[in-house]
């Protein structure tokens, strides 16, 4: 419902999680849709997706606070007053910098500005209750009364709420930091707790943000220097054209970002382009290409020479991957829409093929929060079947001698070397010539990538 009240963080915060609730679309496509009709300032924009990005990331943490506060099923409450719900919850419990009277007067006003002000008492009732749960106390071993900060930081409760870490590693993993069970449990009998809980702590918080200088237009010190002038902290990242922000900024209103000078693309990402190596004069087919972060990567290795054929299943994928060739003066990009079983793909064949295929993005949780409520353990075969299909494609369009690299920003092990596995036992003709499986953390995303061979003759 739109209120015909003035827009504000929270309101905008809300409207994004309704909508995240009715779309399959990630969650930043929904943010940016939301603040493109809502004119906020530049603090409320920030406002608005850290609640919308933190709700997100924490929601069955925020649920397993509310529900013993509420004497109905959460099914049975509206959509937009269990999220107003989670809103205050995650501004309580989670955010330091908003004073409680504020996140709850503010929570409760949502009411109003939604048109339903009879839940006010509601809202402010339950929001109460939370608050004398929390206290100030912090502390660093987990517990059934501490709710997970950031690693190694606890909030102590007044009262257990989760349960018990030591008989109910599971449970706990999956309440308290805010885990799908059925991901819990796989993660468990692979990582085992600590390893998980690390997982668990890392995917609780914003990822870093990493540009990638376009090499064809300034070297990485010269955007380094430009930053620095400009009072944004930043610093080299591992991959040779990598910048970590150290900071939250307006990505728009870096110094060189109308220039061209740079793209965001996580690190780990970098590098599954620069395992291609691609060539200038190249025809190389990038079989699932949007939103192009990787294309045009590719476009900037190959010297701007040659030609990068970008497909993808619908033309709106494809509108970014022109609009960012364009802001890089990249020329050498082709776009082309196939089908979802992309077997109306450009027959090449080419000298290459990148495969970046559909994952259960398990590697970048917290970059992607709605995919860990989506996800469901059936969709992980279905997705190597997928995934198994389009590697056997770009094979069959690569020329002899060709290269091809398959990557995912997942770190499920059927959809990497599973993938992998299974191919090359269906192509002897094809080699195995390297691979990177990338751990989520503060070098970059979970990713993998493959590169392999066709030696036929």
């Amino acid at each position: 419902m739109k209120s015909p009240h003035r827009a504000n963080a929270r309101t905008a915060a809300l409207a994004a999680l309704l909508e995240c609730r009715k779309k399959e679309a990630f969650a930043q496509e929904v943010l940016d849709g939301s603040l493109r009709q809502e004119p906020l300032s530049p603090a409320d924009r920030r406002l608005t997706t850290q609640l919308v990005y933190g709700v997100l990331r924490r929601r069955g943490t925020l649920d397993a606070l509310l529900r013993p506060l509420v004497n109905r099923d959460p099914e049975q409450i509206q959509p937009w007053l269990w999220e107003a719900l989670r809103l205050g919850a995650y501004q309580l419990c989670l955010l330091s910098q908003i004073p409680p009277h504020a996140a709850i007067f503010e929570t409760v006003e949502l009411a109003t500005l939604h048109g339903e002000p009879k839940a006010k008492a509601f809202l402010n009732g339950v929001l109460r209750s939370l608050s004398r749960l929390l206290t100030t106390d912090e502390e660093t071993t987990a517990a059934a009364d501490a709710l997970p900060l950031s690693a190694g930081r606890f909030r102590r409760l007044t009262q257990a709420v989760f349960p018990d870490p030591i008989s109910q590693p599971l449970d706990y993993l999956a309440d308290a930091h805010s885990l799908p069970r059925w991901l819990t449990t796989r993660w468990l009998e692979r990582y085992g707790v600590e390893e998980t809980t690390r997982l668990a702590f890392w995917f609780a918080g914003p990822a870093p943000t990493y540009l990638r200088v376009n090499r064809l237009k300034c070297a990485r010190t010269m955007l380094l220097g430009k930053l620095l002038q400009a009072e944004v902290e930043a610093e080299p990242g591992r991959h040779p054209q990598s910048i970590r922000l150290l900071e939250s900024a307006s990505i728009r209103d870096l110094p060189g970002f109308e220039d061209g000078l740079f793209v965001v693309q996580d690190d780990s990402a970098m590098h599954v382009a620069a395992a291609l190596d691609p060539q200038p004069g190249w025809s190389v087919l990038d079989l699932c290409a949007g939103p192009g972060g990787k294309t045009t990567h590719l476009a900037e290795l190959m010297n701007n020479q040659g030609q990068v054929v970008a497909c993808d299943i619908a033309d709106s994928r494809l509108q970014p991957i022109r609009d960012t060739a364009q802001r890089l003066d990249l020329s050498n990009v082709q776009t082309q829409v196939v089908s979802a079983a992309n077997d109306d793909a450009p027959t090449g064949p080419f000298d290459a093929a990148l495969v970046d295929v559909p994952c259960s993005n398990t590697g970048v949780l917290g970059r992607r929060p709605e995919a860990r409520w989506r996800l469901k353990p059936s969709d992980i075969a279905h997705l190597v079947g997928l995934q198994t299909s389009l590697l056997n494609r770009a094979i069959a369009r690569v020329k002899p001698g060709g290269v091809i690299v398959y990557s995912t920003c997942s770190i499920e092990p059927e959809e990497n070397r599973g993938v992998i596995d299974d191919v090359l036992a269906q192509h002897p003709e094809v080699s195995l010539e390297a691979e990177s499986a990338e751990v989520p953390g503060p070098s970059g995303d979970g990713a993998y990538w493959a590169r392999l061979r066709n030696n036929s003759v």
